[in-house]
């Protein structure tokens, strides 16, 4: 059960970065906006030896302040008139899990969302499959891409903390634009389920 305390106290810590992210708030009501969220926070690095990405028991996932952080995101899509969105995430349970927790809309995974931390030579051909998927509906209606930082680093050339919000655009022709970026706190650790 969840303090209602504790809930005052994120809210307080979300508005700052929401209020000085007015701009990139701005850009996501515009056509063909693309919000790119990494995970939110799952303790580690990288996975354990010999994870298997359709078992979560095998994979870093997220623990309460990151289950905490990913509705928090949810609640500041809402907080900014985004009550629903398509949402796309990388297969791995972290990021599902996160996609899940916003409570945008239902979840599709989108292979080239998966992380490519373990095979960098994944990288070229990856970022250029989400980049042609992205390029395909530049004027689509807002999209949630739920996935890892080495995705969002690999496109938009930023590094990002976990449940940051990366906005941008991608055109016709695979040009990225980056709008502004969002960053969520993470809970204080007194955070439980």
């Amino acid at each position: 059960m969840r303090a209602p305390t504790f809930f005052l106290l994120f809210a307080a810590l979300c508005a700052g970065p929401a209020a000085a992210s007015e701009a990139a708030w701005q850009a996501l009501a515009r056509p063909g906006a693309v919000a790119m969220v990494r995970h939110a926070l799952a303790p580690g690095t990288g996975d354990p030896a010999g994870f298997d990405v359709r078992d979560c028991a095998t994979q870093r996932n997220l623990d309460a302040r990151g289950r905490a952080q990913a509705r928090a995101i949810g609640d500041l899509f809402r907080a900014n008139g985004i009550a629903s969105a398509r949402v796309l995430s990388s297969a791995w349970c972290r990021s599902r899990d996160t996609a899940t927790l916003l409570d945008l809309g239902p979840v599709e995974i989108l292979p080239a969302l998966n992380s490519f931390f373990a095979d960098r030579s994944r990288r070229g051909p990856q970022t250029e499959s989400l980049r042609a998927v992205l390029a395909a509906e530049p004027d689509a209606p807002l999209r949630v891409l739920v996935t890892h930082q080495v995705n969002i680093s690999a496109l938009t050339g930023r590094p990002t903390r976990s449940g940051e919000i990366v906005v941008l655009r991608v055109t016709a022709d695979g040009s990225v634009t980056v709008d502004g970026e969002i960053a969520v706190p993470v809970p204080p650790r007194a955070v439980s389920d």
